[in-house]
């Protein structure tokens, strides 16, 4: 079955992804983007005659982790000639509810665009911009537990193990993972709210919170919390693609966003985003230390599988730019 996408791609399928890859492993260094939230100012200080503000709403989640609104703004000002805009945060919701407004028969007044993991569900019903955000490292994910239960996780070798020592794993109620850790025989407890999860494991309703390799960092962050700890041993693995959705009648804002992902890959400054964000974590988590559990997910379509396939098989290139071998 095949993608939704936006207009004419002028990078597709496997093609897409070794532009991707090669601007992430590329040992040129690309220019940092700073994070902003309108371009305003050029047209305000050069007398530009009045144009239309183009207003994108941007779900909370995404707006609040750095990484994503980064990008977010270098897609949209690398498009100038679409005018200038506003990146705003939306009101605060679960991904269910995300979902059903970018779904709406009429335009919904809250969201504009998400970026969320991909889904057959999601790619019929919604735009999609098939390049994964973050090289597809959200389908990388290792556990964050308590740090007093990090022993139980040391007898876990397979992903059956899981149930065989009664370990659960929280996630949200909406998310395409919740589908495919139950799929592959996982017991996954879960709640609409992000926020609320992270309470929970604390109160011993799950044990273990998989976050993907690319969000875990900042999570642990944000919380600023010493009582949950990052399992240094395991690294579940499904393809799990994380793209731009919007909603079928915001054509012109995923064109938008699209060719300023393009023209930010050919200019290397995707590669500079993708090394500020996502590097450290490569490297930190120690991947290339960690026991691989490969999880089949059922809930994808064969393009996503295909474009995270291949992400996933430049994992050991990855870690080898991290960790040159001598």
């Amino acid at each position: 079955m095949a993608l939704k996408v936006v207009g004419v791609v002028r990078l597709v399928g496997s093609a897409l992804v070794v532009a991707i890859m090669t601007a992430f492993l590329s040992q040129a260094q690309g220019s940092p983007v700073e994070p902003g939230e309108s371009n305003l100012a050029p047209y305000l200080a050069t007398g530009s005659p009045a144009r239309k503000v183009t207003k994108v709403t941007l779900w909370y989640r995404n707006f609040d982790s750095p990484a994503v609104r980064q990008l977010v703004t270098l897609a949209l000002d690398k498009t100038p000639e679409y005018g200038p805009y506003l990146l705003t945060r939306s009101m605060e919701m679960g991904q269910g509810r995300v979902v059903r407004e970018l779904t709406r028969a009429e335009p919904s007044p809250l969201v504009d665009m998400a970026n969320i993991a991909a889904s057959i569900e999601r790619e019929n019903r919604l735009v999609a911009i098939p390049i994964p955000i973050d090289g597809g490292l959200l389908g990388l994910r290792i556990c964050v537990v308590r740090s007093q239960d990090m022993a139980r996780f040391k007898e876990v070798k397979t992903v059956a193990d899981f149930a065989r020592l009664e370990l659960t794993i929280g996630q949200g109620t909406h998310w395409p993972d919740t589908q495919v850790l139950r799929a592959n025989g996982v017991e996954v407890i879960t709640d609409a709210r992000f926020e609320t999860l992270f309470r929970m494991l604390r109160n011993e309703r799950f044990s273990c919170f998989a976050r993907g390799i690319n969000e875990v960092l900042h999570d642990l962050e944000a919380l600023g919390s010493e009582d949950l700890s990052i399992e240094p041993d395991l690294l579940l693995a499904y393809p799990m693609p994380s793209y731009f959705f919007f909603a079928d009648h915001q054509h012109e804002l995923a064109h938008r966003v699209q060719l300023g992902m393009e023209r930010a890959i050919v200019d290397g400054s995707f590669a500079g985003y993708l090394r500020t964000h996502y590097l450290e974590a490569v490297t930190s988590l120690r991947l290339e230390n960690r026991r691989v559990l490969v999880l089949e997910n059922p809930y994808l379509t064969e393009d996503s599988a295909a474009i995270w396939r291949r992400a996933l098989s430049t994992l050991r290139s990855r870690i080898e730019l991290a960790h040159p071998v001598r």
